[in-house]
């Protein structure tokens, strides 16, 4: 166990201590857990619905510590904050654990001694460098009329994209979890996969979330705003807050967009505001996460409250340097161009581009489709004259003008990103096709599926409907020729003729000679050897008709021989080339010069 877990535990243990149980009661029962984001890497929030109004905890192990399946005496265990479920009778609790130790598997349980919760685990990974998040649009549990299928088609997007991507480090909300928001049975199938018992969820409220204290109850979030401009209706009844947390050097700020009228957009704009300002210098990037989507390509591109927030947010969002927006409400997909005070930034970026430009003070945003296939809404006409008109780079009219993608296809997807130092990389990638689970699909609730409004088969799972580098400031980017030829070129020179001296006969001996060759060759390969082209006694040095018993050896081998191979090209390569003649005692010596004339060739066989 390390130190600051070690220190954390002792207070935890008293803030236990100090709870107060009124009269015995049944061990408490626990249910719709979920783990959540923390104020900063090191930190995971659990929530969870409890029966009784008795101390609570979350009691937590390094996983390597457990002993078949039992947590460890020295367990760490974080009290609870129990309070009364306004909603459908009961408690609801959460607990922060502080103190986690990166690249660390974790396994934790909720609950009190003799009623603890099954156990659950988590790994955490390097506080700091690169690392991937999943945002998913709208799962809405119970908008297509059944409650089962849609949930179905929510756990199946959480098998599929956590399994594509294990190492992801946060499943970030577009809000709307479920479609009514007091009914639990809508909660219960959105909580039901234990994904969301592994990795963190950072929750996004929703307007059909904001409508009663659930979401409150389900999710605690870390650094939360409850102001009265944060709610957009009375606070003791209904959900709201903004927040944030820093993960590995991105700021993530979190708001209630269904606050937006009567002065709320304008303290969002305050809190974010506030945020960055305190904050910026600990983040490299900056992201924003509601629930409204203020390009939405679909249903909802003009309502007046989409219009009221295209008029309140652009600019400032500018201005306070905000790279990322993501987006659900809309139940399709849209990729914005870089916006700037609420214009295009860069005339020159065209529809789709995959390396885009932020520029100082462009903003990408990003709507999300269902994560669920409960619901799906079709990609709407611009309205031209309109503050949301048609794009003039598309000559169909079909695509609005802020919006670089758009995309519906009646098929489940999610949004991937990459946090990279120097760019943000944003897929879609489709988790599901047209076949179950599609709620939507399943029920006849839209007549077609699969892309160009059907009329093309169904994209496979793990397909990319659309990926875009966004780079912060440098200009993405381009490709240009330049370049020059080189020609075939095998050159062979050689140093000055090799000299064996005098041979003494009589005596045995070894004589040994040098040269050199200078090799130069633009060849994929190439052979340097000798030969002999002589018919006289060939490999032999000879003295007119005399010839030497001994073969001449050239690099160790005896005529034709190769003396050095290249696997790539060369230039200038100075060979050394050694020679050797043996000659025995009892050999005879004519008078005269022993010589021969030897062919070195530079070749190749892949010019």
């Amino acid at each position: 166990m390390n130190a600051g877990l070690a220190a954390v535990a002792v207070s935890a243990v008293f803030g236990i201590g100090s709870m107060t149980i009124a009269g015995a009661q049944a061990p408490a029962t626990s249910s719709g857990i979920v783990l959540s984001v923390g104020a900063n890497a090191s930190q995971r929030v659990v929530s969870w619905y409890t029966s009784a109004n008795t101390a609570q905890a979350v009691q937590l192990a390094p996983t390597s510590q457990l002993v078949n399946g039992e947590f460890p005496a020295n367990a760490v265990t974080f009290a609870a904050t129990v309070a009364a479920n306004s909603v459908n009778g009961g408690y609801n609790a959460h607990a922060a654990i502080d103190g986690l130790q990166e690249n660390t598997a974790y396994s934790y349980r909720v609950g009190a001694e003799g009623a603890w919760s099954p156990a659950y685990a988590f790994k955490t990974q390097k506080f700091d460098g690169d690392f991937d998040f999943l945002f998913f649009g709208d799962p809405q549990i119970g908008s297509s009329g059944d409650v089962a299928k849609d949930g179905a088609g929510w756990q199946d997007t959480l098998n599929v994209s956590l399994a594509a991507n294990p190492d992801a480090e946060l499943l970030v909300s577009g809000g709307d979890q479920v479609e009514t928001a007091n009914t639990e049975t809508q909660w219960n199938a959105f909580l039901a996969s234990d994904k969301l018992r592994q990795y963190p969820w950072a929750p996004t409220i929703g307007n059909h979330d904001v409508g009663g204290k659930a979401y409150d109850q389900h999710f605690w979030t870390p650094n939360t705003d409850r102001s009265a401009p944060f709610y957009s209706g009375n606070s003791t009844t209904q959900s709201g807050g903004d927040y944030w947390y820093i993960y590995k050097g991105v700021l993530f700020i979190h708001l209630n967009s269904n606050a937006y009228a009567n002065g709320s957009d304008a303290a969002h704009i305050g809190y974010v505001t506030d945020v960055v300002n305190a904050h910026a210098a600990d983040a490299k990037y900056t992201v924003l996460v509601y629930h409204h989507s203020i390009y939405s390509p679909a249903d909802h591109a003009n309502d007046s409250d989409n219009q009221q927030r295209r008029r309140d947010f652009p600019t400032a969002f500018s201005n306070l340097g905000v790279d990322l927006v993501l987006q659900g409400h809309d139940h399709s997909y849209s990729r914005s161009y870089a916006i700037k005070n609420g214009q295009k930034a860069n005339a020159d970026e065209q529809p789709g581009a995959a390396q885009v430009s932020e520029g100082p003070g462009g903003v990408i945003y990003v709507t999300g489709n269902s994560s669920s296939g409960s619901k799906y809404y079709d990609l709407s006409a611009p309205k031209v004259g309109s503050d949301f008109g048609p794009d003039p780079l598309d000559p169909t009219g079909k695509r609005h003008w802020a919006n670089s993608v758009e995309n519906q296809e009646h098929v489940r997807t999610y949004v991937k990103v990459e946090v990279g130092k120097n760019a943000l990389v944003v897929e879609n990638i489709r988790s599901g096709t047209c076949a179950a689970p599609n709620a939507a699909v399943e029920r006849g609730n839209v007549s077609w599926c699969g892309p160009n409004s059907g009329a093309s088969p169904a994209q496979p799972v793990g397909s990319t409907v659309d990926k875009v580098v966004i780079h912060r400031f440098a200009a993405p980017p381009v490709e240009a020729g330049v370049g020059g030829t080189v020609p075939p070129t095998l050159a062979l020179t050689l140093g000055a003729p090799a000299s064996f001296g005098a041979f003494t006969p009589g005596v045995g001996n070894d004589y040994t000679a040098s040269t050199t060759a200078t090799v130069t060759s633009t060849a994929g390969d190439a052979t340097l050897a000798v030969t002999d082209p002589s018919s006289t006694a060939p490999g032999r040095l000879v003295n007119g008709t005399f010839a030497l018993a001994s073969p001449l050896r050239v690099a160790g081998t005896p005529l034709p021989a190769t003396v050095r191979t290249y696997a790539a090209p060369v230039s200038n390569d100075n060979v050394a080339i050694d020679f050797k003649q043996s000659i025995a005692a009892n050999e005879p010596l004519r008078t005269g010069t022993y010589a021969k004339t030897l062919t070195f060739t530079l070749s190749t066989t892949n010019p």
